[in-house]
């Protein structure tokens, strides 16, 4: 394993075996995520796409394989070890938000940060910061309910990152925004890649990948390419991505 990996999968398995046929969703997948590294996973509907980034974060069991986070190997661990890895370690944002209702903004955010061992002056701060970016600010004190599905998802873009991850995981973070809300969230994913933030993303849209360092893309559960993205010279969101 090289020692710049953050994240490894080798010969990563996921068959669904509840119906009367087995259903494999991913079949011996090979994956290496270096630290700093922004890689998209793309693919048709059923690809697998989600099913890997679970299983990579420990939220699906694997089948077989093996899973390594920051040289550790993952995939061999209790429930509960896994969600104490995750609390530390990994940070999830998905298309649907799963904000915690009866908290506020601010307390969805610090939670993350409080629970990974960070001070109330640190994790407040992390949040200040991480909402400041996204223009949430002053909705710090209003609930989940109070806010748009872009404010939402906004919000837990901001959680997933509050507590530092190794690693961040995103499955589809863009897939129910309008385009003004996509630039801000994907404005914020630039921002944190840069500082050398580790993310791997799943996504339908060419446009957001175009932000990644690699493209992935997968078919009937296995990786069929696997490409650097060249660039002449370092882009902004912006220039990247025009989204009206």
């Amino acid at each position: 394993m090289s020692d710049e990996a953050v994240l490894k999968a080798i010969n990563l398995v996921k068959i669904y075996s509840g119906g009367a046929v087995p259903v494999p969703a991913v079949r011996g997948v090979d994956l290496q995520v270096d630290a700093g590294e922004f890689v998209a996973v793309m693919g048709p509907s059923g690809s697998g796409k989600s099913t890997l980034v679970h299983m990579l974060g420990g939220l699906d069991s694997r089948t077989s394989g093996e899973i390594w986070l920051d040289g550790k190997r993952a995939d061999t661990l209790s429930e509960s070890a896994w969600a104490l890895l995750r609390r530390k370690k990994i940070g999830f944002v998905f298309q649907f938000f799963n904000l915690v209702a009866n908290m506020t903004v601010a307390d969805n955010v610090e939670l993350p940060a409080l629970l990974a061992g960070a001070s109330p002056r640190e994790a407040r701060e992390r949040r200040e910061d991480l909402l400041g970016a996204l223009n949430l600010g002053d909705r710090a004190d209003a609930s989940p309910a109070q806010l748009s599905g872009g404010e939402q998802q906004r919000v837990a873009l901001a959680r997933a990152l509050a507590n530092q991850p190794s690693v961040l995981l995103a499955d589809e973070p863009t897939g129910n925004l309008d385009s003004r809300n996509t630039r801000d969230v994907l404005r914020l994913l630039g921002r944190v890649h840069k500082d050398g933030q580790t993310i791997v993303m799943v996504t339908h849209d060419a446009r957001v990948a175009a932000l990644a360092d690699r493209v992935v893309s997968l078919l009937d559960g296995e990786i069929v390419d696997d490409g650097r993205i060249a660039r002449p010279r370092r882009r902004t969101v912006g220039e990247v991505i025009d989204l009206r």
